[in-house]
């Protein structure tokens, strides 16, 4: 048995038992791939993935046990490599980080930027996606943090840390009926019609809750994953949008008016994951502290420690005293008609 056969049956089953794309991510040819697997399980002697004719149709159940300890051998197999690599040279190596569009481009900037000062031999690479793929490549191990707020939760296999809070405001034009708004309330947003975020973006499922626990059904009239496209459609007169607060810029954005939502909605958490078992080097648990000052190397490796059930508390003790993050100052509401 080789390690290399293992790299091939999780890639096959992480493709969808597809193969060529397995042979193609791996940079080898699909022979070569359908061969080793072949060699693989005559060795153990039972079959990994059932067949239909040439093609694999199915995980078996002993090829699902076997997995499990596959994946879980090539993790310690990147382990091994990450403590000889911190001890040969911490200050060389390489990040991966997964994130959404909103905390790439609102919250990262400040934390990356100090990041490469500390470690400008250390490789950042940021990949974008949605919440269930973020969290997804984090639990294989293609990334080596997963940070969102929507899906992270649920992966088992992620060990979740709290970042920040933070909460929506509603954006306007400066001349629109809902500035005049006293108090702003969900009734009267949803008389207009709504720009947000796609569902499963970005705390939207918070937001859904909201008008449905009014028993309100609002009129979104366009979704997309980036607040900056919310913007734009807003000035064009299209809706109210409905973004994180941290993605309101008093300067970028003066020609439109952030209206304060805090009561409204309730407040989403951002988090950062990273696979159970993952050996981190010193350069990852200074990322984290950088972006959340609170997760210090001490706290992070009693959490990493702690039983489930004591980590799921400490978790929940420490979001309570987490900071919320928002613009400031707030848009221009003092100068505002009454």
């Amino acid at each position: 048995m080789k390690l290399r056969q293992l790299q091939y049956i999780v890639e096959v089953a992480d493709r969808q038992l597809n193969v060529t794309a397995a042979a193609e991510a791996l940079f080898t040819s699909q022979p070569g791939v359908s061969k080793q697997i072949r060699l693989l399980e005559d060795e153990l002697g039972v079959q990994i993935f059932a067949r239909n004719g040439k093609h694999l149709s199915a995980v078996t159940p002993a090829g699902e046990a076997i997995l499990q300890i596959a994946r879980r051998m090539l993790a310690d197999e990147e382990n091994i490599q990450r403590v000889a690599a911190d001890h040969a040279d911490e200050g060389r190596g390489t990040l991966r980080i997964a994130t959404t569009h909103t905390q790439a481009r609102y919250a990262l900037p400040p934390t990356v930027k100090a990041f490469r000062t500390r470690y400008p031999e250390v490789s950042l690479q940021i990949q974008q996606g949605t919440p269930m793929q973020i969290a997804r490549w984090a639990s294989r191990g293609e990334v080596d943090f997963a940070i969102a707020t929507e899906a992270i939760a649920l992966f088992d296999e992620l060990i979740m840390l709290p970042c920040y809070h933070w909460n929506r405001c509603v954006l306007v034009p400066p001349d629109h009926p809902l500035t005049r708004a006293r108090p702003l309330t969900l009734e009267a947003i949803a008389s207009h019609p709504i720009v947000t975020y796609v569902f499963g973006f970005t705390g939207r499922s918070q937001l859904d809750q909201a008008f449905a626990a009014r028993d309100l059904q609002p009129d979104v009239v366009l979704t997309a994953v980036d607040a900056d496209v919310i913007k734009t459609y807003v000035r064009l007169g299209l809706g109210v949008g409905i973004v994180a607060a941290l993605a309101y810029d008093p300067v970028l954005d003066r020609d439109l008016v952030a209206l304060e939502a805090d009561a409204l909605f309730e407040r989403s958490t951002t988090r950062i994951g990273f696979r159970q078992g993952s050996v981190l080097r010193q350069y990852m648990y200074d990322f984290v502290n950088l972006f959340a000052p609170h997760l210090t190397r001490e706290r992070v490796d009693e959490l990493i420690a702690a039983p489930p059930e004591q980590r799921l508390a400490q978790v929940e003790a420490m979001r309570a005293e987490l900071p919320t993050l928002g613009p400031a100052p707030w848009g221009h509401l003092g100068d505002l008609p009454a």
